[in-house]
């Protein structure tokens, strides 16, 4: 859970940066200052594919096919915020901010679209061939009394 919300909080931080307008007004920009706020849009609306895949906890595989599309959306928007920075007067804190969210997500692509999870060492208790936890069957009463859990009223793990 604690990732999920990491997760959106970096789609979230990655859009808002993503949406600054820029510093100067719109008269007077170039043409291709306008084509910015449809390419945000698009990137927008599959960060929000992504966000509600993941509050359906949809497959791993139908996240991994939408983050991968939302990687591709949000490498264009990188790739015009740097060819267009002096263009449109782009600010340098929203390029850091949208290289440092594309990181992100490229990272998260990743892990989302790996095949199985690493597989988790092994315990002590699987080393050395043992129950984890004691029960009436791996505790011993020395003929019915005096054994490692024995009380007044016998072994308590074994009721």
């Amino acid at each position: 859970m604690k990732r999920s919300f990491a997760i959106a909080l970096c789609l979230a931080s990655a859009a808002l940066a993503l949406a600054a307008p820029p510093a100067r007004a719109q008269m007077g920009q170039p043409a291709q200052c306008m084509q910015f706020p449809a390419l945000s849009q698009a990137t927008q609306l599959k960060a929000n594919a992504v966000q509600a895949a993941m509050k359906a906890r949809a497959d791993r595989k139908d996240i991994c096919r939408l983050m991968t599309v939302f990687v591709a959306a949000e490498d264009k928007v990188v790739k015009f915020l740097i060819d267009n920075k002096t263009w449109c007067g782009v600010p340098d804190q929203a390029l850091t901010a949208a290289k440092a969210g594309h990181e992100k997500s490229i990272k998260f692509r990743d892990a989302a679209c790996t095949e199985a999870p690493a597989a988790k060492a092994p315990s002590l208790s699987d080393a050395i061939k043992t129950t984890p936890v004691d029960s009436a069957s791996n505790t011993s009463t020395k003929l019915g009394h005096g054994g490692t859990f024995d009380t007044l009223t016998g072994n308590p793990l074994g009721r």
